[in-house]
């Protein structure tokens, strides 16, 4: 992608369809006028007054234990510098929104135009009343740690500078992992750190509470090696002076066992890294370019145990493993500070987690075999669910330790379940589905290329590394569409009706005659109907001249079903094919099926389209939970569709016991636990979350995941055809962009599994 059209779609995200990136969401009910008079005047005077005779009643009737303020004055932000307290909203809002979609923390950001110390500290001080924590984000050293010591004094609130502790914390969770797995001793080995900034400092600072030496440590700025003979050195800097007789950072690395990177990319040297020790530990986090590029690294060392602060490379050491989660622990049992007991609690819970076995969700997610602890796996991925349960709970623990918790929590279980509940969001699926798709890029055919937004799709598929799209339509209409909207990459472009692909035409008919003809084919017709982009697509999946198909934009649904049910043969076992959607809730991803093909399937349609599911489910690392649903429950109605149901449970239940399936359920029981255990304590979905619900007709199944679409604002990706030996997907007629993309994604991730499988069974031929 051109660095003008990163400019343009960068800008365009932060302004459409509504300028930011967060937004305030009321939680209470304010349909009525009964409701008004509760949430304002007068009703809202009683919770005011219980406030006023006891100020930590404000946890109990605001939001004020669950909001976060993200404060900064604009005077170190990101890699830009000092750019001023507007200029930095829209990355205070961005890491808003990472707290909320990690760990469920709302947020305020907080722009403050000063840069007098006393004048922030002040500030904050006097708007701390409104918070339940303080993140400051983006402020220069020296100055940073001063307001942070002092609002840490000062107020009975959390407070953390992240830009020193998030990566300091990461950081050094890596470190311990990686000491152990090369069996050094921290109390031995030599540590050089390029950076002097707050980062640096406080990641200094921990190792040393790791048990690191500060004799064994160099720490290196512009100017070379931090030497107590310095006379331009602040407080900060004095405190990691050495008096040994080296100057450079390429000096230092001699012999060095461990060098951490907090600076600038292209500052060390094939050459450098091999004076290092044996086994050296090399954390390059200058982010986009680190201080050597991991491939050369890893090249030139193969003994190296490297990190970075990139998603693209093993070991990416992340803030976000941090801050969101520290906070979260830190709310949940109202620390009066974030204190250095809690800091380390954080460092030993991530490196322990990393110790663990990883969830197979982690793997798909990551496209890895398994993931197992070792040199490229000393920290745990970013998209791990098990973050938002194993992270909060140490932080808590150590904040109740420390005699910092002001209501420390008694039940664990019962926390670590509330935990698991606020990690239900619907975006971080698609976060996953599209970093599994890049983990493996596939060749997608776009069959409408030549409409603006099929072409935007595929745009955005390509920049972002989802998938290689290949354009079908007319070339000239797709080069003027390309021109206007700047995707100057170059890509395949397919016209299946111009003469340059005669010989394709002819070949693909031919192969498409040759299993028609007994079906009322003729040659000249199958080869006519290369013509036609779909036919033309799906024969290029058929003949792997692509991996996936991507179709159905501007035309209905039927029209476009019809070429590929010719065309793509069925997996095995399939007599029918179906198709589910899925609902991306805020509790959670909810399958429905069928939701576009089956228009009154029998019972033992409902028993293939529900092991379809489960099997589609299980692609990506969950159990299917699956409720069969209708508008009675257990027998309560003697109706065609209940019945029909209630035989497709019985044969499921007989003869594939380990299916978590039942019914018939009306919605409501299926999804509400508590509403299925008191009336229903028998059934086998008691205990478990339903993330699958499969409907008795066509009918209920489209009306149901189009209002939840349009009701709910639920993002839906869908339908997804099951039952197809090729992964060819048919988009919903005027599907928007991200639509689009999220398709695009699902079928780089289907070629995935079908690619694995076929290869499952070859070996086992």
């Amino acid at each position: 992608m051109s660095d003008s059209r990163k400019r343009h779609e960068a800008l365009l995200y932060h302004a459409k369809p509504k300028p930011g990136k967060i937004e305030v969401v009321p939680t209470k009910k304010y349909a009525t006028q009964h409701d008004l008079a509760l949430a304002y005047s007068p009703g809202v005077a009683e919770p005011c007054l219980e406030i006023a005779k006891d100020k930590n009643n404000a946890y109990k009737y605001t939001a004020k234990g669950n909001l976060v303020a993200v404060i900064s004055n604009g005077t170190a932000v990101l890699g830009l510098g000092d750019i001023g307290p507007e200029a930095s909203k829209p990355v205070m809002e961005g890491k808003g929104l990472l707290f909320k979609i990690f760990a469920d923390i709302d947020v305020f950001d907080i722009e403050v135009d000063a840069t007098d110390v006393e004048l922030f500290i002040q500030t904050v001080k006097a708007i701390a009343p409104t918070f339940g924590g303080i993140n400051l984000e983006d402020i220069k050293a020296p100055e940073a740690f001063e307001i942070e010591r002092r609002l840490k004094e000062e107020l009975d609130i959390p407070v953390m500078h992240d830009d020193q502790h998030g990566t300091a914390i990461i950081s050094a969770a890596a470190l311990k992992n990686a000491i152990d797995i090369t069996n050094k001793d921290i109390s031995k080995v030599k540590i050089v750190v390029n950076g002097a900034g707050a980062a640096a400092i406080s990641c200094t600072r921990l190792y040393l509470k790791l048990g690191a030496k500060r004799e064994n440590v160099v720490m290196c700025d512009s100017k070379g090696v931090i030497r107590s003979d310095r006379d331009d050195l602040t407080s900060q800097k004095a405190e990691f002076a050495t008096d040994r007789d080296l100057h450079t950072l390429d000096e230092a690395m001699h012999d060095a066992d461990v060098f951490i990177g907090l600076s600038k990319g292209n500052v060390v040297s094939p050459q450098m890294l091999l004076t290092m020790a044996k086994d050296p530990i090399v954390f390059a986090m200058a982010n986009p370019v680190a201080e050597i590029d991991y491939d050369l690294a890893v090249a030139t060392r193969k003994d190296i145990i490297m990190a970075t602060g990139r998603s693209d490379h093993p070991n990416q050491v992340n803030n976000v493993l941090g801050f969101p989660f520290i906070f979260r622990g830190a709310l949940d049992v109202r620390a009066t500070k974030i204190n250095e007991e809690m800091k380390m609690a954080a460092v030993h819970a991530l490196a322990d987690l990393a110790k663990k076995s990883v969830p197979e969700q982690v793997n798909i997610v990551y496209d890895e075999v398994s993931l197992a602890y070792g040199r490229e796996y000393i920290i745990p991925k970013p998209f791990d669910p098990r973050l938002i349960y194993e992270i909060p709970p140490a932080i808590a623990k150590a904040a109740m330790d420390s005699g910092v918790a002001l209501e420390p929590i008694e039940d664990w279980d019962k926390y670590r379940e509330e935990l698991m509940e606020r990690s239900g969001s619907g975006n971080k699926e698609i976060r996953l589905l599209h970093n599994r798709a890049k983990s493996n890029r596939k060749r997608i055919v776009f069959a409408e290329a030549d409409h603006i937004d099929v072409l935007k799709a595929a745009q955005r598929v390509h920049d972002e590394k989802i998938g290689d799209p290949i354009l079908l339509g007319r070339k000239e209409v797709i080069l003027a569409l390309k021109a206007e909207i700047g995707f100057t990459e170059i890509v395949p472009i397919i016209d299946p009706k111009t003469d340059e692909e005669t010989e394709r035409r002819e070949r693909f008919g031919k192969i498409y005659w040759q299993n028609r003809r007994r079906k009322g084919r003729t040659l000249s017709e199958a080869t006519k109907l290369m013509r036609e982009r779909n036919y033309f697509a799906a024969m290029m999946v058929n003949e792997e001249e692509a991996d996936a198909l991507i179709t159905g934009y501007s035309r209905p649904y039927p029209t476009v079903l019809k070429p590929i049910l010719e065309l793509i043969e069925k997996d095995k076992g399939v007599t029918k094919i179906a198709a589910t959607n899925l609902m991306l809730t805020k509790q959670g991803p909810l399958f429905l099926a069928d939701t576009t093909i089956n228009i009154n399937p029998t019972a033992k349609e409902l028993v293939k389209i529900s092991q379809m599911t489960g099997n589609f489910v299980k692609m990506f690392g969950m159990k299917p939970n699956m409720a069969m649903v209708s508008f009675s429950n257990f027998g309560s109605s003697n109706s065609e569709t209940s019945k029909k149901i209630s035989e497709a449970v019985s044969y499921l239940h007989r003869h594939f016991p380990d299916t978590v399936i039942d019914g018939e359920l009306q919605a409501d029981f299926a999804l509400n636990p508590e509403m299925l255990a008191k009336e229903f304590p028998f059934s086998k979905l008691n205990g478990k979350k339903v993330n699958v619900l499969i409907f008795p007709n066509l009918e209920s199944a489209n009306i149901t995941y189009k209002l939840m679409k349009q009701l709910n604002h639920a993002e839906s990706i869908g339908p997804i055809i099951l039952g197809l030996s090729k992964p060819v997907h048919i988009l919903q007629l005027g599907s928007s962009v991200d639509e689009m993309v999220n398709m695009a994604a699902l079928a780089a991730v289907d070629a995935q599994e079908k690619e694995k499988r076929t290869k499952i069974n070859n070996n086992l031929v």
